[in-house]
């Protein structure tokens, strides 16, 4: 397979370890990295994209073995935006974002700014995967960074818009138990609970769920210690006109 210009990004800001140790794995891999990320943590922006018009945006930059990392004061979906937009030289060929530090998984990674970016990409006509890491603090990162190499040898092939979120357990490489294809956890494994803080005022709470994941859940496959991936599909209109002839009838 030809080189690839790989825009790397992620959610968790451009010096978190996660997308160090992605950068690395793909420029082993013989790619050319553009790795562009948030200046600092932006988890579940989803896929804002504030002070995108005529605002110069603030950056910053570091290099670690060899490899340039640029810092944006914005979001994970405006850094693809503008390496799409050829703002720092050729448009990439694919997105990669990540490595998340924890999971994405279930129907809330509407929220995750690393799945976010991938999908933005989607929109822009690029193919691109989101990687995740079961751990906050996570310890295999070299794991989940060998899996996204190979996954995106994959993507290459795939047409244009192909988008896929992949789980990773933070375990060694020959502790995985394998791969699996994985449906998302439903609305209904939400953790997110509603309560109050001492001052009075609204929050949110995690709290596990009573029953146990469907098996072919993303949720119930990671923590049986196998990688997920989950193929997307960004925003597509759906078929119907209902809601036009009802609002065309009372309208007119």
């Amino acid at each position: 397979m030809a080189p690839l210009r790989v825009l790397i990004t992620n959610d968790d800001g451009y010096q978190a370890r996660g997308i160090r140790a992605l950068a690395t794995a793909i420029a082993a891999a013989g790619h050319e990295v553009l790795v562009v990320a948030p200046l600092d943590d932006q988890s579940g922006v989803g896929s804002a994209r504030r002070g995108l018009v005529d605002r110069p945006i603030r950056t910053t930059e570091e290099t670690e073995d060899g490899i340039t990392y640029l810092g944006v004061d914005g979001t994970p979906a405006l850094a693809v935006t503008l390496a799409r937009a050829g703002a720092f030289g050729p448009s990439p060929d694919v997105v990669a974002s990540g490595i998340n530090h924890g999971h994405n998984i279930g129907v809330p990674i509407l929220h995750s700014g690393t799945v976010a970016a991938a999908l933005t990409a989607a929109t822009q006509g690029l193919s691109a995967i989101a990687v995740s890491l079961d751990s906050e603090d996570p310890k295999h990162l070299d794991t989940a960074a060998l899996v996204a190499a190979r996954a995106l040898d994959w993507l290459a092939t795939e047409p244009a818009g192909t988008v896929i979120t992949v789980n990773v357990p933070d375990r060694p490489l020959d502790e995985l138990e394998g791969v699996r294809r994985a449906t998302l956890a439903p609305i209904e494994r939400s953790r997110i609970t509603g309560g109050t803080a001492p001052t009075g005022e609204p929050m949110i709470r995690l709290e596990p769920p009573a029953a146990a994941p469907s098996p072919d859940t993303d949720e119930a496959l990671l923590a049986a210690g196998y990688v997920t991936v989950t193929p997307l599909i960004g925003i597509r209109e759906a078929p119907g006109d209902a809601a036009a002839t009802y609002l065309n009838q009372h309208l007119t």
